[in-house]
């Protein structure tokens, strides 16, 4: 949604129990999975974390975070440590905009199959990479 500072916006069903948890606390991290967690992803989109412990469930790590409350979990690439800046379309939309203040990625591999779900069930994979890096102004890097 921005750069600077860097806002990710994401919808959070109501009727999920991560909804009030998020509310209530203000922060979250979101983890960036790779194909390698397939399984263990559509076992936790398949549960509810009211009725069972997810990390122990699927033999995750919790890590903690350096900037949020929430844990990360170790096994993902990446981790994006948020904080709420805006509920004003949760109430409508369940929309929230969070701001993230800290950012961790595994140096390797460079370019991993991280896995994206599009809806009803469908994942995305993150495919060939293609670098224009040297067709950019410096000021835009």
């Amino acid at each position: 949604m921005a750069f600077s500072p860097s806002r990710v916006g994401c919808v959070i069903s109501s009727g999920n129990h991560s909804f009030e948890l998020v509310r209530r606390n203000g922060t979250c991290v979101i983890n960036l999975p790779t194909t390698a967690l397939t399984d263990e992803v559509i076992g936790i989109g398949n549960s509810s974390g009211a009725e069972i412990d997810k990390f122990d469930h699927f033999g995750l790590t919790a890590a903690p975070a350096t900037a949020v409350e929430a844990p990360l979990i170790e096994e993902c690439h990446a981790h994006f440590e948020c904080r709420l800046v805006d509920d004003s379309l949760v109430d409508r939309h369940d929309f929230f905009i969070w701001e993230v203040v800290a950012a961790q990625a595994r140096a390797m591999p460079a370019y991993p199959e991280t896995l994206h779900y599009t809806g009803d069930g469908i994942f995305m994979v993150a495919g060939e990479i293609i670098d224009r890096r040297g067709q950019f102004l410096p000021q835009m890097l």
